[in-house]
């Protein structure tokens, strides 16, 4: 029995799970969200591989499981941090003390980088920690895939 490539209803859950307890371990930092990326990269190839896809409509998978999951994470970013967005859009509060880093001169400026590296740049180096993942699983496939056919070859 062959293995459905697409993503059953249980993948879909586990993963959630996984990704909301990550963003809760990093306590809305998605530092542990872009590690998760690893093994979802991994579990993403082994899946597609078990089809007799061409490499064109694997890479296609790869790329849409991918996005769907950093787009996941994105949407957590976006809940996680409006409301802080929100708090300090009000030109009375105080951005100096808000508890992020002032890696830049000005406090606002921090704020507004360190709004923009938790939202928009951590899912998408969650992306490509994924598709680094899978490809690099897809190599070693590939690679087991034709030792095993030049082995039978010589016998």
């Amino acid at each position: 029995m062959v293995k459905s490539d697409k993503p059953g209803v249980k993948d879909i859950i586990a993963y959630i799970i996984a990704d909301l307890i990550c963003v809760g371990a990093g306590m809305g930092v998605p530092f542990f969200c872009i590690l998760l990326g690893f093994p979802a990269g991994w579990y993403i190839a082994k899946r597609i591989t078990s089809s007799s896809d061409s490499t064109y409509q694997r890479y296609n998978k790869i790329l849409t499981c991918s996005l769907l999951a950093s787009g996941f994470t994105f949407s957590m970013m976006l809940i996680v941090w409006t409301g802080a967005v929100l708090i300090n859009i009000h030109s009375s509060s105080d951005i100096e003390n808000f508890g992020h880093p002032n890696f830049l001169f000005d406090p606002t400026a921090s704020f507004v980088g360190w709004l923009i590296l938790m939202i928009i740049i951590s899912p998408f180096l969650q992306l490509l920690t994924i598709i680094f993942s899978a490809f690099v699983t897809l190599l070693r496939i590939e690679k087991k895939n034709k030792e095993i056919g030049s082995t039978r070859q010589s016998l």
